[in-house]
């Protein structure tokens, strides 16, 4: 992988939340997971609302 390849993957996403929602909306993340993230403080309870669209 050439280093131009890897930079632009890495700044695909501005922030967790927007990778975090890419990775639920292609089937690559549970709902499982996005909770301990947010016990982990990754992201907030009212991002892994707007991303599953339900409650945490």
């Amino acid at each position: 992988m050439k280093i131009a390849d890897r930079k632009e993957r890495e700044t695909m996403f501005e922030n967790d939340f927007e990778r975090l929602k890419y990775y639920y909306d292609k089937k690559w993340a549970q709902k499982s997971q996005l909770r301990q993230y947010v016990a982990f403080g990754v992201i907030t309870s009212d991002e892994y609302e707007v991303i599953t669209g339900e409650a945490y």
